[in-house]
């Protein structure tokens, strides 16, 4: 398991997580997405067009999936679940919402290397604030 300040670190190095969403048929849908993590909540921009974004209108319900290693020994990762809040105009076309000020400029800067957040209207924000949190780091495994 990871510290609170590792996996503060983790979270906010890492560059892509894995959202599970379900359908409502009850079938699960997997994919990969870029996000930032604020210390508190993982803010997630998704496509408002995506099967994603449909499953989470009519369910909010998630959990997400950071992890980084090649070798068993190497493995670490966390798992954030709980349930999803819309965050901001969707799609995101730039209207003022200072709640978004802080993940806009993480993101701009990890992805981008910029200080303006290009706005697409193809995309908009979900906030994360875990319910629960697990993780693992195998590199602390005994040899």
């Amino acid at each position: 398991m990871m510290s609170p300040e590792e996996l503060d670190a983790f979270l906010t190095r890492q560059r892509t997580c894995r959202i599970a969403t379900v359908g409502p048929d009850g079938a699960p849908h997997v994919g990969a997405l870029w996000f930032v993590w604020d210390g508190t909540s993982l803010w997630l921009y998704s496509l408002t067009r995506s099967k994603r974004w449909a499953q989470l209108v009519k369910d909010p319900r998630t959990a997400v999936v950071v992890d980084d290693g090649h070798e068993y020994g190497e493995l670490r990762g966390a798992e954030l679940s709980g349930s999803v809040v819309f965050v901001g105009e969707a799609p995101r076309r730039g209207e003022p919402c200072p709640e978004l000020a802080e993940p806009e400029r993480l993101f701009t800067a990890k992805y981008f290397g910029m200080d303006t957040m290009p706005h697409d209207g193809r995309h908009a924000w979900l906030r994360l604030t875990p319910a629960a949190v697990a993780s693992w780091d195998f590199r602390k495994l005994p040899s």
